[in-house]
């Protein structure tokens, strides 16, 4: 019970950083000059995912335990974090940022050092768990729930947190100085990750499993590449990266695409409460995700990794497609909740089952290596590939105006719903497992 306790605050945290910027941060950007950039913010996510998990992963393995690399980590992402909302606090609300590429690059060292956090935490956990006679497949989805919680908690916190003439308070309704929409969102996701770098080191340790290496490749950890040899595996891979591609839209596009109809003509559309609310509206979706990774053990003993990612990509199909037809008032509003309700299906059924089969399928020498892998397929490639081009989708059909980004969004909507429909009859067609 003491160990799982551990493990439930360290998951709390280490996704509760992310809560606080990662559905938000879009409205932030497009105040301050950089709204037509918010799909390469999100983009860089994905790119530093493409080597910067792999190669902490190798770390991991054989040079700095898991727990404590996973701190130091959190630490430079923290201060980074925390520049970002020092720049923002000189800048003042309301005004262009001066200096965008120092902003940009501050941001892209923070993400750098968090994205390899969350293979870290997995390997953290799934090390600990097993060491202490756990079975990971029943023990760690409760565990884990507790990040959606963590996350949850931090959208919550900068939805109804207000900052406004040196006065602190809580508010549902309309205020431009709500952290969701200002640096502030920065300041809170800095401070949580210095939190989790002091409490990582009070964890059990992971001992590095040292092994004979027989290859140059095997001695830089790169043997985790070798499961591409693996037909299974290589498709499971080449799928996830696909599947990846849907990962970050909604993340990069639903609080801007809910708050444009603030700028709508209809008084009633604009002053409802979704439209301004949309950190606490999406919530719903970690909500959803909480409940659905308690029936991953039943889902995927039941039906496999093969059942578990197709229902997945099919969730993924309705999630974009709620969104094209909803609207923020009654009945349209009903239809985000629908949307946000499936997203946790969309989200669990393929990004922790995932990794709970990679950590099934590996060796135990290169475990932090497949979960690097595993990310890299993921919100590396996929998820960069999946953010520009639906950036390009989005500033194709729609364009910032007095603040709000307005334009045809059904369109683009029903076009990811048709990409994530056709990545799932394809996976039906070719993945067979057992």
């Amino acid at each position: 019970m003491y160990i799982r306790a551990r493990l439930t605050l360290m998951n709390f945290l280490e996704f509760a950083v992310w809560g606080a910027y990662l559905t938000c941060m879009g409205n932030y950007l497009g105040t301050v000059g950089l709204g037509a950039y918010i799909s390469w913010f999100y983009a860089i996510q994905g790119i530093v995912s493409i080597f910067m998990p792999t190669l902490i992963g190798i770390v991991g393995d054989k040079y700095i335990q898991p727990q404590r690399l996973l701190g130091l980590c959190h630490l430079l992402a923290g201060l980074f974090m925390v520049s970002l909302w020092w720049m923002g606090e000189r800048t003042g609300a309301g005004y262009e940022l001066a200096d965008k590429g120092l902003f940009i690059t501050l941001y892209t060292l923070s993400v750098a050092f968090y994205m390899p956090t969350l293979a870290l935490s997995n390997t953290t956990a799934f090390t600990i768990l097993k060491r202490n006679g756990f079975d990971t497949v029943k023990d760690f989805p409760p565990i884990r729930v507790f990040g959606t919680i963590g996350f949850i908690v931090t959208m919550w916190l900068v939805n109804c947190a207000t900052l406004d003439g040196g006065r602190f308070f809580f508010t549902i309704g309309s205020n431009a100085y709500k952290f969701q929409y200002t640096h502030w969102q920065f300041l809170v996701s800095g401070c949580l990750s210095v939190v989790l770098f002091l409490y990582c080191f009070t964890l059990p340790h992971c001992k590095i499993e040292h092994t004979v290496c027989r290859s140059f490749a095997e001695s830089l950890g790169l043997n985790a590449f070798r499961l591409f040899k693996r037909r299974k595996m290589a498709l499971f891979f080449v799928f996830s990266m696909l599947l990846g591609m849907s990962l970050q839209v909604t993340n990069s596009y639903a609080g801007p695409f809910i708050t444009s109809f603030k700028g709508c003509a209809d008084a009633v559309v604009a002053s409802s409460f979704a439209a301004n609310n949309a950190t606490l509206l999406t919530s719903l979706s970690q909500m959803s995700e909480a409940l659905c990774i308690l029936l991953i053990p039943f889902f995927l003993r039941r039906f496999g990794i093969r059942g578990v990612m197709l229902m997945s990509m099919f969730a993924w199909v309705f999630r974009f497609g709620l969104f094209g037809a909803g609207s923020p008032t009654m009945p349209g509003v009903l239809l985000f909740v629908l949307s946000c309700i499936v997203y946790g299906v969309a989200f669990d059924f393929f990004n922790v089952s995932g990794g709970i089969f990679v950590d099934a399928e590996c060796d135990p020498a290169v475990k932090a290596s497949a979960q690097g892998l595993f990310m890299l397929m993921t919100n590396g490639l996929g998820a960069t590939i999946g953010t520009l081009s639906a950036g390009a989708v989005i500033n194709h059909f729609c364009s910032w105006e007095h603040g709000y980004m307005l334009g045809n969004w059904q369109v683009c909507w029903f076009i990811f719903s048709a990409f994530a429909l056709v990545v799932a009859v394809l996976f039906a067609l070719t993945y067979r497992s057992k």
